[in-house]
């Protein structure tokens, strides 16, 4: 069985990934985005004082970007805790590298293993439910989430399963783009990896449907489609026809390990102090 969290809690925390763990739509580049990393980490601080936190995540990135440039950076901290989500900018990229970035992503767990940190890592939800051209990617979805669950096993990884839970078929779990999660949904985020450590008091209702909620028509889905071909499908093409990326020109909000203030607000102490 997976190891209860440390009884003075933990230490040293560094979130990796990618625009989910980065906190998009939970805030705005304007004001700061949060997100569940953020969100976890001042939930694991106010349960033990003391947490230092570094979010790596880039929007963007894929799984080979984890692996040679976030991986590394992370090891370094000597972290005892680290969320991963990664994989979905795999799942929706056309072509024939799907297989090479599952390689990857075992890869990648192993390497985790090795750490000796407590791992958390997620399948990703059933994206049909809520977006109609998740349909085109279903098959994906759940290789990729066979793929995390059997490293989840192997290695004693704490697993948040998305893929069936009734809250991921709630509209206001997501962003308009039905991609992301917005500030609702990245508080349910949160809630799963906080029951997936066993926190004190954590509980699975994140994964409970609210009462009466109404289901979105088919004009509703197909705006939401709308957007994520607008917001997603037509940047990704025209980045590619130029060789560039989303996260061209960022670089990760936390890079070094910061004492944890509030959700979205990490002090300006470094690890050195």
């Amino acid at each position: 069985m997976p190891k209860r969290p440390p009884p003075h809690g933990f230490q040293r925390y560094v979130a990796l990934g990618d625009s989910q763990t980065e906190g998009l739509w939970d805030g705005t580049d304007a004001t700061g985005v949060a997100g569940f990393a953020d969100r976890l980490a001042a939930h694991l601080d106010a349960l033990h004082p003391g947490l230092r936190y570094a979010n790596l995540a880039v929007r963007g990135r894929r799984i080979r970007n984890v692996l040679d440039e976030q991986l590394p950076a992370a090891l370094a901290m000597a972290p005892d805790l680290i969320t991963t989500c990664i994989g979905m900018n795999d799942v929706t990229r056309p072509g024939r590298t799907f297989d090479r970035a599952l390689a990857d992503l075992d890869l990648l767990h192993d390497r985790l293993a090795e750490s000796g940190a407590t791992v958390v890592t997620t399948t990703f939800p059933d994206l049909a439910r809520i977006l109609p051209v998740g349909r085109l990617i279903a098959g994906r979805v759940v290789e990729i989430n066979g793929v995390i669950r059997a490293a989840a096993a192997r290695h004693d990884f704490r697993l948040v399963d998305l893929y069936g839970a009734p809250s991921m078929s709630d509209p206001q779990t997501w962003s308009d783009d039905r991609v992301h999660g917005s500030p609702a949904g990245h508080a349910l985020f949160e809630a799963a990896a906080a029951e997936a450590l066993d926190l004190p008091d954590s509980s699975h209702d994140w994964a409970t449907m609210r009462p009466n909620v109404v289901m979105p028509g088919l004009n509703s889905r197909m705006y939401s489609q709308a957007l994520w071909a607008q917001n997603l499908l037509m940047p990704w093409v025209w980045r590619n026809l130029r060789g560039l990326s989303s996260a061209n020109g960022r670089g990760p909000k936390r890079p070094e390990l910061g004492y944890v203030g509030s959700v979205g607000d990490v002090a300006e102490r470094s690890e050195a102090e």
